[in-house]
């Protein structure tokens, strides 16, 4: 079953009009033909509208509403990916992977040991290429909704925002006690919001561990081995997903 987004504005009752790139997409890539099904989702409310195609026009794929399938793919809670800019390419891949995971929104940090710094221009363009690596992984994973990939945020800016979320974590190589971290992900109900602070290569300094720590911002531990940045949040991601889906 393939998977389309589109804006609230084009489902309207029964009708749904997708346009765009996806118009291409269906019409000249997939050859989908007249009264072949697809699944559309606003990328807001979770629900996924399963409609036929009805006809083409110009730039237009019409399509009229089967019915609506309430019961999404979404984590009953809501994750916060807080990642500090990565090396090279490695933010891409981060994306990527924590959208498959269940992630609801990536927050890229500058952090002080962060080697990438990206001016506004920069940022604008990395931030727009970023975003479009979340709607593809959306689409490819089934998703309800798209992720929101944030503007980069600063260490303070990154707290601040984390505020008022239920759970908050901050793996830490020099934290310990594994069954710690266990009982804290066992402790994760649904219908909260969840934030993941992953550091940069070589980690969060001491000041920023310290100052989230000060905010409520729980320590924990990964295990033994030292895990890449690119691969620590999707640990926790993983875990996380099992504890609220099991």
């Amino acid at each position: 079953m393939y998977r389309f987004f589109v804006e609230p504005s084009q489902i309207q009752d029964k009708r749904i009009v997708i346009t765009g790139s996806d118009y291409n997409h269906i019409r000249n890539v997939l050859r989908m033909k007249i009264g072949e099904e697809l699944a559309v989702s606003n990328g807001s409310d979770g629900r996924e509208y399963r409609c036929g195609i009805e006809a083409y026009t110009d730039g237009e794929v019409i399509c009229t509403l089967r019915f609506i399938k309430e019961d999404g793919v979404e984590l009953p809670s809501r994750i916060y990916l807080f990642q500090g800019l990565p090396k090279a390419d490695k933010m891409e891949l981060v994306i990527q992977k924590a959208i498959e995971l269940g992630a609801y929104e990536v927050i890229p940090v500058a952090a002080k040991r962060c080697v990438v710094r990206l001016d506004e221009k920069k940022a604008a363009a990395k931030v727009s290429r970023w975003q479009g690596i979340a709607e593809a992984a959306a689409k490819q994973s089934k998703r309800g909704v798209i992720p929101t990939v944030h503007d980069v945020m600063s260490m303070q800016e990154a707290i601040a925002y984390a505020r008022d979320m239920e759970t908050k974590l901050i793996p830490y190589e020099l934290a310990e006690d594994m069954q710690h971290t266990k009982n804290v992900i066992e402790s994760v109900r649904p219908g909260g919001r969840i934030a993941v602070f992953i550091g940069p290569e070589g980690g969060f300094e001491e000041s920023e561990v310290e100052a989230a720590i000060g905010a409520g911002i729980e320590p924990v531990t990964l295990g033994r081995r030292i895990l890449r940045t690119e691969t620590a949040g999707l640990a926790v991601l993983s875990w996380l997903m099992y504890q609220l889906e099991s």
